[in-house]
């Protein structure tokens, strides 16, 4: 049995397929990206997704395949569309189970309709499976718990105790990225974010807003301090994270995660200083490891046996 996750982002889509017979901690057999697009229609971005998922007909060579697909936006169980995208206006009132099989390349058919989990929910579950528990957790014989915030074009997070989710509103521990984290500088003004709301995290630290405001990233990135207003809006947000969630660990995944590694230190000493004492002490700040972590933790939960 072999898997694919397909992550559908706001700059590109990545995929993965692993081994369901693997080990879990084991790297993905197969990951690829598309090309880069920019507010697709559904032909460009169908497009996209065929172009994509071409190779997976040599890597399934008849074996039994199943698939996880993460799609922005709320997603309705009753009709498998999503109902609201902020970020890919193009998905709404799209049949997803139809739009995977027709990018599905010829002879390939999955055996269950997609698994649709969202990309905070599947990069948090790859990633814990590559980090191990915090030794705290274990001296206490408490559940292992990880905040793993997902940042690229939108915001999200998942929360796990010892791999299983916490969900407070839907499938989620709540509006992350949606969370006001106003930070009052003299040269950037409070932001509006996608949803409507001023001082929103994804408002700060999205990627369409960090493009708006610092142009090129590239450079922005390479040149990172860790006293901008970004990473000090970020820094809010997870001390919020430690008063509600109380993780022994926080992860920062997606594509604006891996680039904040160079000032991760920083940002672990702002997020400190004169933290609530409501805080697990020895937190720890991590970052992701690759970029398909969503993409990997797709194939992995529409690989479990439970499913069958």
């Amino acid at each position: 049995m072999i898997a694919l996750g397909i992550d559908i982002g706001g700059t590109s889509i990545k995929a993965a397929v692993v081994r369901a017979d693997a080990p879990p901690h084991h790297r993905p057999v197969w990951t690829a990206q598309s090309r880069a697009y920019a507010t697709p229609g559904i032909d460009e971005l169908t497009r996209h997704l065929t172009d994509l998922l071409i190779a997976v007909s040599t890597i399934a060579k008849d074996q039994p395949l199943r698939a996880g697909l993460c799609a922005p936006g709320l997603f309705d169980p009753a009709t498998r569309t999503i109902t609201r995208a902020v970020n890919m206006a193009c998905l709404i009132g799209v049949d997803l189970d139809a739009l995977l099989a027709a990018c599905l390349p010829s002879g390939v058919e999955i055996q269950d309709p997609p698994l649709i989990v969202s990309d905070a929910l599947a990069a948090a579950t790859d990633f814990c499976l590559h980090h191990p528990t915090h030794p705290q957790a274990l001296q206490r014989r408490e559940p292992d718990r990880l905040l793993a915030i997902s940042l690229g074009t939108g915001v999200g997070a998942a929360v796990l105790d010892d791999g299983q989710p916490l969900r407070v509103s839907g499938n989620s521990p709540g509006h992350f990225g949606q969370m006001d984290v106003s930070v009052y500088d003299a040269h950037v003004a409070v932001p509006f974010g996608p949803d409507g709301g001023r001082g929103g995290l994804e408002g700060y630290i999205g990627l369409p807003a960090l493009r708006a405001r610092r142009g090129d990233l590239e450079a922005w990135f390479g040149g990172l301090r860790g006293d901008e207003v970004e990473i000090r809006a970020l820094a809010r947000a997870i001390r919020v994270g430690h008063a509600i969630f109380r993780p022994h660990r926080v992860a920062l995944l997606g594509g604006v995660g891996l680039a904040l590694r160079p000032v991760l230190d920083t940002l672990r000493d702002l997020v400190a200083r004169d933290l609530t004492s409501v805080a697990r002490a020895n937190w720890q700040l991590l970052c992701a490891d690759h970029p398909h972590h969503a993409a990997a933790g797709a194939a992995r939960l529409a690989a479990i046996p439970a499913r069958a």
